[in-house]
């Protein structure tokens, strides 16, 4: 989804650069080609997030969602005539593909979700700045001697302002996601006392400033006033939308990031009057808004708790009430000695599989195992990890057969036939006390339930309760 991003973002430029640079040019007429491309673009995009729902034919969605890319990139640029444009086109092209080649290569995939909160911040501000340009070639229109204001131009005005603030409150919640991901900043919550009236408020302010624009888009104010203003509303809402939210929602964060990044490139599209980026742009959209509500399932939270509220851990039990005469610490031949009489063994990554960039190394154990006789799977909960498939890509990446590793869904029931539990870094997934205590900050969601195995071993750096 974040390749969708910023695609429908490069598409939204190419059609912005030719109409703002190529200055009496004229576009090349509709073309048997143009339609065929966009068409197979469209095709092509909704076959590639069907197909990347499933690690075996991932791959396969990535590919076609490249070359439906490619298509309606073509596609695009065969629109206009003149040339000059395509000078800036292909020095963005140069300058962005020096950024992002060293970044797919040399960032490990441990770092996978801080990269791609960092992409929807780039996608997020190459719209945001499309969306300035475009505001202000039309509102010098507007003011053309003899121009008259219509209702497309309101309309036009309209769909600026909302692609605009999804833009820029992107564009710094992702940098905020980005710093709590990479621990430049706590990732623990962070808020202002009466936050979530400083966020309202901040949305209202947004939403009347886009309200003025759109019922006075020729006036002067606008300019100088009016969208600066909503330009720095919007970045500030973005800050204070996600700093209050803790590491462990960063998946649902990351998502509905990516979605507000797709909505604004689809608002985009309307402006610049290409139904192909209306497409795209609604595809990515409403894909980061469905993976957002799976994830709030997963958690048994609503989108408003994820995003206005936040766990109360002084309602968490201590310490030496969960695991008081419960838990036996265990040496690595202790550990061994259990493994090796092990027939069925249940493997469940986490996040601090991710910090310790040990995934070959469970994928060795997995080996091992398997040769010693024992049935090895890996359960893998919905909101594993800092962002949607973080554990499916780091157990891909080690080379994890896909047809071992299981959802939630399908695993849970199979615990109880289960002899070895083996959690890696797993924290509130396979805490019981979302079942057994009404009072829990996390009673109601869904877990994996590993304590029903004949034994569990957990693999942590310390003794938190989650």
């Amino acid at each position: 989804m974040t390749s969708f991003a910023a695609a429908t973002t490069w598409l939204a430029s190419i059609h912005a650069v030719a109409a703002e640079t190529a200055a009496g040019a004229e576009p090349f007429p509709t073309t048997p080609f143009s339609v065929a491309a966009g068409l197979a673009a469209v095709a092509l995009f909704i076959l590639a997030l069907k197909w990347l729902s499933h690690p075996r034919t991932a791959r396969r969605g990535v590919l076609a969602g490249e070359l439906g890319m490619a298509m309606a990139i073509g596609g695009a640029l065969l629109q206009f005539s003149g040339g000059g444009y395509f000078i800036w086109i292909a020095f963005g092209l140069i300058v962005g593909a020096g950024i992002g080649i060293p970044m797919a290569l040399w960032m490990p995939m441990t770092a996978v979700p801080q990269r791609t909160a960092l992409s929807h911040a780039f996608g997020a501000l190459a719209a945001a700045l499309v969306g300035t340009a475009h505001f202000y070639h039309l509102y010098h229109q507007l003011n053309l001697p003899g121009a008259v204001v219509t209702g497309g131009d309101q309309f036009t005005m309209a769909v600026l302002g909302l692609e605009v603030l999804l833009g820029s409150l992107t564009f710094t919640g992702s940098l905020v996601a980005f710093a709590k991901l990479q621990e430049l900043i706590p990732s623990a919550p962070m808020g202002l006392k009466n936050q979530n009236l400083i966020n309202f408020s901040l949305l209202g302010v947004a939403a009347l400033l886009c309200l003025l624009l759109t019922l006075f888009p020729a006036s002067g104010v606008s300019a100088w006033l009016l969208f600066p203003l909503l330009l720095i509303v919007a970045l500030a809402f973005g800050l204070c939308l996600v700093l209050p939210i803790g590491g462990a929602d960063m998946p649902t964060v990351i998502s509905l990031l990516n979605s507000y990044a797709g909505l604004s490139a689809s608002m985009m599209g309307f402006v610049l009057d290409s139904k192909l980026l209306i497409v795209a742009g609604a595809l990515d959209g409403s894909s980061g808004l469905i993976l957002s509500i799976i994830m709030c399932k997963a958690m048994n939270r609503s989108f408003t708790n994820v995003l206005f509220g936040k766990i109360d851990a002084s309602t968490s039990a201590s310490a030496d009430s969960v695991y008081g005469n419960k838990v036996k610490s265990a040496s690595a031949d202790d550990v061994a000695m259990v493994l090796s009489t092990a027939q069925s063994v249940v493997i469940v990554p986490g996040y601090g599989m991710a910090v310790a960039q040990a995934q070959h190394a469970v994928r060795d154990l997995m080996t091992i195992l398997e040769q010693n006789g024992a049935k090895v799977d890996f359960a893998i909960h919905p909101v594993a990890g800092r962002m949607p498939g973080h554990m499916n890509v780091l157990l891909a990446e080690a080379k994890v057969p896909y047809d071992i590793v299981f959802e939630m869904d399908e695993i849970n029931e199979d615990f109880p036939d289960v002899d070895v539990s083996v959690i890696i870094g797993a924290n509130d997934i396979v805490n019981p006390s979302a079942e057994d205590e009404p009072n829990s900050p996390i009673a109601g969601m869904p877990v994996l339930q590993v304590w029903k195995g004949k034994t569990t071993i957990v693999l942590k750096r310390g003794m938190a309760t989650g």
